[in-house]
């Protein structure tokens, strides 16, 4: 199981096959679950590896985030730390070729600077990997790297992770990463909930992927990410289901009806653009997946209409259950 903090409280995360053979069925109903709501590549976050067999049995494409922890990781223990989770990608081998592993950094709360550039150097190393952090979630991890203070500092000390010598930066989570020289067109941002103006502006300047997933944050009470305003800021967004643990299904579908309630400005046509072209290329599957074009994957789904529809667009970001979605043979 992963676990999270929000609001100071810790929750459990979702089932990642951490637990051996017991939890793998549950992983692949996860799987079969996203498959048959429409969803034909997934961007899945694991401590463990363990999900890879899983995606790659079943044959779903997938950008698998071999995250990395470590707060009060020094130099020279954030290199080691990146050189074993590298050692472990590389040992999994090529189990498919659609589903692609990469390192990633868990928040900036839970991984210390020295790690979040280290990561950022194995991303380098390897110039067809994508990475992603847990970027703005809750007001709590603002203040934190304001002031140094809230439940992540209070976690962090019972967990006997907290350096002596750690001084808050104080500076917005995404300013803190930018300062470390992190954000880049490479890096998907989860959640970004708390993010200011100037925040938006910073994303979209260097190209970042916020990937809102708004029924996970209602869920943990982080409150509900300014789509429209990321929008209007020329942010690219995606969207995410996050975990069973917060949130009641893995249809996107039904994410994208939560994200027209909070952001009616925006296009219908934009919400399916974030659902697939600017998911697919945030996952680096870009010139594979989310567009119909020559050469392409012919990944096609179709949905049909419960009742005449005057405009499709509309229609299709309206919440569409799995019923009327079916897979054509290619």
């Amino acid at each position: 199981m992963r676990t999270a903090v929000e609001h100071g409280e810790v929750r459990g995360g979702g089932v990642e096959c951490t637990r051996g053979y017991r939890e793998r069925p549950l992983v692949e109903l996860a799987i079969d679950e996203a498959r048959t709501s429409g969803t034909g590549l997934v961007g899945d976050v694991s401590n463990t590896l363990a999900t890879v067999e899983c995606l790659a049995r079943r044959r779903m494409p997938a950008r698998v985030f071999h995250e990395v922890l470590g707060f009060s990781a020094s130099e020279t223990e954030a290199a080691l730390l990146v050189q074993e989770a590298r050692a472990r990608v590389d040992r999994l081998g090529s189990l498919d070729e659609t589903v692609r592993v990469s390192l990633a950094a868990h928040a900036p709360y839970s991984v210390s600077a020295a790690l979040l550039q280290a990561l950022r150097a194995d991303l380098e190393a390897h110039p067809h990997d994508v990475s992603s952090v847990h970027l703005a979630e809750s007001p709590e991890e603002g203040a934190f790297l304001m002031d140094g203070s809230g439940p992540w500092r209070t976690l962090l000390a019972e967990l006997g992770a907290w350096p002596a010598d750690w001084s808050p930066p104080a500076l917005t989570p995404v300013r803190y990463l930018e300062s470390l020289g992190v954000l880049d067109a490479r890096l998907l941002a989860a959640h970004a909930v708390w993010c200011t103006a100037d925040d938006l502006a910073r994303l979209a300047a260097h190209g970042v992927t916020a990937v809102s997933c708004p029924r996970s944050n209602r869920h943990v009470g982080a409150g509900a990410p300014p789509l429209s305003a990321m929008y209007r800021a020329g942010v690219r967004v995606a969207f995410g289901t996050d975990s069973l643990a917060s949130a009641p299904d893995l249809n996107l579908f039904t994410e994208l009806a939560e994200a027209r309630r909070l952001a009616p400005d925006v296009s219908a046509g934009a919400l399916l653009e974030s659902a697939t072209r600017q998911g697919a290329r945030a996952l680096g599957f870009g010139e594979e997946f989310g567009s119909l074009a020559p050469g392409w994957r012919a990944s096609l789904i179709a949905v049909r209409l419960a009742e005449p529809a005057s405009d499709p667009g509309e229609y299709l970001v309206s919440g569409i259950p799995p019923a009327l979605v079916s897979w054509p043979a290619a």
